[in-house]
């Protein structure tokens, strides 16, 4: 039995340095070459920012005062991209070697029409949300023809039968990808928001990933939460690069693919326990779009200042942040609420969101402290319990007061 016992240790301790060495070599990676990508992009600028600086400096939603290059998408897919051709995972079986390459190689050429749709975009500022969506979508259907990735599942007693109809799954896939990789964008508006939301999101499904013994996905989140990393380096807090649509939608997406295979490829966890640590990007996009669409009748892709994120900036920021030796504060102040929520949020779910009861009591949980923090951030003040139906638009809002 004592022999079992140390052969079984030993053999635990081997796989724990092979963890603990992929960990430091794709993070290693990712990290080095997004940030040396990031800093060759600021210097150049001189060069190439007549195309990628961001020009409208009074648009809706525009708070920055200088112009800032755009393009830092090519600094994040050029950091995953190094993992799969620089590495070399001596450390696997030959196996594992080639299936960890061939996987981040099919992904990232499924992401590649989100990421051109996403950085024409930044460069010229013509192509229309539609066509962005589109492009995202076409991305989704590219990832679940080369990857098998669409949802199995999604822990709804009425839909997961129907999921096994072939063209049903790819359709929700397409349609969740869509919206998680929109997500990101949108909350996208301030330094460092963005890029923290994803690394924590697949730090999350990375871990879950981990625990459940599949290496594979493990490393795909670790490729994304380097190449983020990186950026954020120089991105936060002053500013000095921004990711653009173009690494918006790259990490957006690669974030969503992330967590459609965690649940592809792990029956043992739940799909509501991955939502509920994507929760906060995505009701954020959902209620985005009731507000537009149901509440003020505008175009669901129209652009606006009434995001949480964007009234935490004007209610707290602009108020508690006045460090005039430092005018950025503000702008990066928003980053650390957004990071101490999705942390909080993520860091519960990982510890107690492994039953199904438990994950959704969590998403309805979120639910719930978005509404009560936005009505708080748009009221001025808690209210009453019948701001909550003013919030969703089932009474009149009081004169001079907007949602």
């Amino acid at each position: 039995m004592a022999v079992e016992e140390l052969i079984y240790r030993g053999y635990e301790l081997a796989l724990s340095k092979i963890f603990t060495s992929a960990l430091i070599e794709t993070i290693a990676l990712a990290l080095l070459v997004s940030l040396v990508v990031c800093s060759i992009n600021i210097v150049t600028v001189r060069w190439h920012g007549r195309y990628s600086f961001d020009l409208d400096l009074h648009g809706i939603q525009k708070v920055h005062k200088n112009m800032v290059s755009r393009t830092g998408g090519i600094a994040l897919l050029s950091g995953v991209l190094a993992v799969p051709i620089l590495g070399h995972f001596d450390y696997y079986p030959l196996s594992l070697q080639l299936e960890t390459k061939t996987t981040i190689l099919k992904l990232l050429l499924a992401a590649t029409p989100a990421f051109l749709a996403g950085i024409i975009e930044d460069l010229t500022k013509k192509v229309s949300v539609r066509t962005r969506f589109c492009s995202i979508f076409a991305s989704a259907i590219l990832a679940a023809w080369l990857l098998g990735a669409r949802l199995p599942r999604l822990d709804i007693w009425a839909l997961d039968g129907a999921l096994n109809w072939l063209p049903l799954s790819v359709a929700i896939t397409a349609f969740a990808v869509v919206g998680v990789t929109n997500s990101i964008n949108i909350v996208d508006g301030f330094h460092g928001v963005a890029g923290a939301t994803v690394v924590i999101v697949l730090a999350g499904a990375g871990y879950l990933s981990w625990q459940a013994g599949d290496t594979l996905v493990t490393q795909l989140a670790l490729a994304g939460i380097g190449a983020t990393i990186g950026f954020l380096m120089l991105n936060y807090p002053t500013g000095r690069l921004f990711m653009g649509d173009g690494g918006a939608y790259f990490m957006g997406f690669w974030a969503a693919e992330v967590a459609v295979l965690t649940i592809v490829r792990n029956p043992t966890i739940n799909a509501w326990q991955i939502l509920s640590i994507y929760a906060y990007p995505v009701i954020e996009v959902l209620f985005s779009m009731y507000r537009r669409k149901i509440l003020h009748d505008t175009v669901v892709g129209a652009p606006d200042r009434l995001h949480l994120h964007s009234l935490f900036y004007r209610r707290v920021a602009c108020h508690k942040f006045k460090f005039r030796k430092y005018p950025w504060s503000r702008n990066a102040g928003v980053a650390c609420f957004v990071a101490a929520w999705v942390s909080i949020a993520t860091l519960t779910t990982v510890l107690i969101g492994n039953t199904i009861p438990a994950a959704v009591a969590l998403v309805i949980i979120q639910m719930l402290i978005y509404v009560a923090v936005y009505m708080r951030l748009v009221r001025g003040h808690w209210g009453h319990c019948r701001s909550l139906a003013v919030i969703l638009g089932l009474r009149p809002q009081p004169k001079g007061r907007a949602i």
